[in-house]
């Protein structure tokens, strides 16, 4: 399988990262939606970061998709979700929580990168950082429990989005969230940076 888009999308490496600790066996190919387009379409027309070409040459996108199929190839019993009703839907809670802040993150920096600063609309970009910031210390709560992961001795998705958000938040808005008011966030980032699935794909 080849795994496509850069490592400082939260989306390519939350599956990077996931397919890694799920032993699926993949070839990361470091390609940009902006300065590698025409050689990303070849691949995927739609050019959207992450694609996944499977072994029989299908091609998948949107990381939570991506997952979804990354968990049937797995073994039994290596799967990144709670398996009690409970715990999932806690777990999917946590989930969501983190992908709203990636989603907030790259609103943000879209403004501010890619729109011309007499088109931007201020009031838009305080709504935006205010989701941002809700989603954080909603999240913050959801992981306080933390030691070192959120279900149990081993690292799931939960884990996973959670730490790969955060790192993305820090490393692109700053000075949009603050670390110390985030204590729990910031140990689990931390750990997780730690770990050698996370090396293996860092931010980058």
């Amino acid at each position: 399988m080849k795994l496509i888009g850069m490592l400082d999308s939260p989306y390519v490496r939350r599956v990077a990262i996931s397919m890694h600790l799920l032993d699926l066996p993949f070839e990361h190919q470091a390609l940009s939606v902006f300065s590698d387009f025409d050689a990303f379409a070849a691949i995927n027309p739609v050019v959207k970061a992450p694609t996944l070409v499977t072994d029989g040459g299908g091609v998948l996108m949107d990381s939570g998709l991506i997952l979804e199929h990354a968990e049937r190839l797995a073994n039994a019993g290596q799967g990144l979700s709670p398996a009690d009703p409970a715990g999932h839907a806690a777990a999917q809670r946590i989930i969501g929580l983190a992908l709203a802040a990636c989603e907030k993150t790259v609103q943000i920096v879209y403004e501010h990168h890619l729109r011309p600063a007499d088109k931007r609309h201020e009031p838009w970009l305080e709504r935006i950082q205010g989701q941002l910031t809700a989603a954080y210390d909603l999240l913050e709560q959801e992981v306080r429990h933390a030691s070192p992961w959120c279900f149990g001795p081993t690292p799931l998705q939960a884990d996973i989005t959670s730490a790969v958000a955060f790192r993305f938040t820090q490393e692109m808005l700053p000075e949009a969230i603050n670390g110390q008011a985030l204590p729990a966030l910031t140990r689990l980032s931390d750990y997780a940076e730690s770990t050698a699935a996370f090396a293996a794909y860092p931010f980058a």
